[in-house]
């Protein structure tokens, strides 16, 4: 049957699958083609990577970049603090953005739409650098590991998508049901809404985690104790050593530290982004299904 199908497929229909798939090809050798030369840069000898004689086998074998950042202690109390930072973050931001979503997709909140438009002003204007930093200030909680938990605690962004999620893919028939029954607002989110709304979470779970792991700055306004440090914050601080040692070195001197500087940058990239990349195959098929149920409904 599968045979007879393809003898009766025509030249248009050959075309219309073949390009397709060659775009789709292509498109993900772009997309892969830079994470693996980045992995193969990493351990390779630098000057052969400024060379272009590395492309798609490594040469020059050389592990000093790793080496270097993983003999480091500090790096490891930066994961740890960045994974603390990242996990209780998350939860603060899913216990602020869920109920937020859940009471602003309830057509029976009337003042909805006027806390909506304060939120969305929000967006668009801040109070800026220096009026927050000394609102932080005001409030004790510089040099404080709060100030990396609390700041940016709620995005209206994920907001957003959470509240059209709530309002597009849950029938309010369920709630019409659950009320009928004596069900609390708090029992009918906690055990209705959010078991029915694992794809949102899962997106805007990734969004918050990536987002306080990459976090960087927040730290360097606010904490000054080298113990609170996330891990970016160390990694930066690793490149910046080494570049300033490979321009201060002679001119022999200079080049080979500035190899191994390279390698340094390549290796420092593998170690900041490998644990996002091994949680996101766990979450995709629901950060997929949240990302087109709010595009296609919302």
């Amino acid at each position: 049957m599968m045979r007879s199908r393809k003898m009766r497929m025509g030249l248009s229909d050959r075309i219309f699958y073949i390009c397709p798939t060659a775009a789709a090809v292509a498109a993900l050798i772009m997309v892969l083609y830079p994470m693996y030369f980045i992995v193969i840069a990493s351990f390779s000898n630098s000057t052969m990577v400024n060379q272009g004689m590395v492309t798609l086998i490594p040469r020059g074998i050389n592990f000093y970049g790793y080496r270097k950042i993983l003999e480091r202690s500090d790096l490891w109390l930066g994961y740890r603090n960045t994974l603390f930072y990242t996990v209780v973050g998350t939860m603060l931001n899913l216990a602020v953005t869920l109920p937020a979503a859940y009471v602003l997709a309830q057509k029976k909140f009337k003042a909805r739409r006027v806390v909506m438009t304060i939120f969305v002003i929000t967006m668009y204007f801040g109070g800026g650098m220096v009026p927050t930093y000394m609102l932080v200030k005001s409030l004790h909680l510089t040099n404080s590991i709060l100030t990396m938990i609390i700041m940016g605690a709620v995005s209206v962004y994920n907001v957003i998508i959470a509240r059209t999620f709530f309002e597009s893919s849950i029938p309010t028939e369920l709630q019409e049901a659950a009320e009928l029954d004596g069900c609390s607002h708090f029992r009918y989110f906690t055990s209705i809404v959010l078991p029915l709304s694992k794809a949102v979470i899962s997106v805007i779970t990734l969004y918050y985690a990536v987002g306080h792991w990459n976090d960087f700055f927040t730290a360097l306004l606010y904490l000054n104790k080298d113990e609170y440090q996330p891990l970016q914050t160390i990694l930066r601080n690793i490149l910046i050593s080494n570049q300033a040692m490979a321009g201060t070195t002679g001119a022999g001197e200079g080049s080979c530290a500035q190899q191994f500087a390279d390698q340094i940058k390549f290796a420092v990239i593998i170690v900041s982004t490998v644990p996002v990349l091994c949680i996101y195959p766990f979450i995709q098929k629901y950060f997929e299904k949240g990302v087109m149920i709010g595009a296609v409904k919302g």
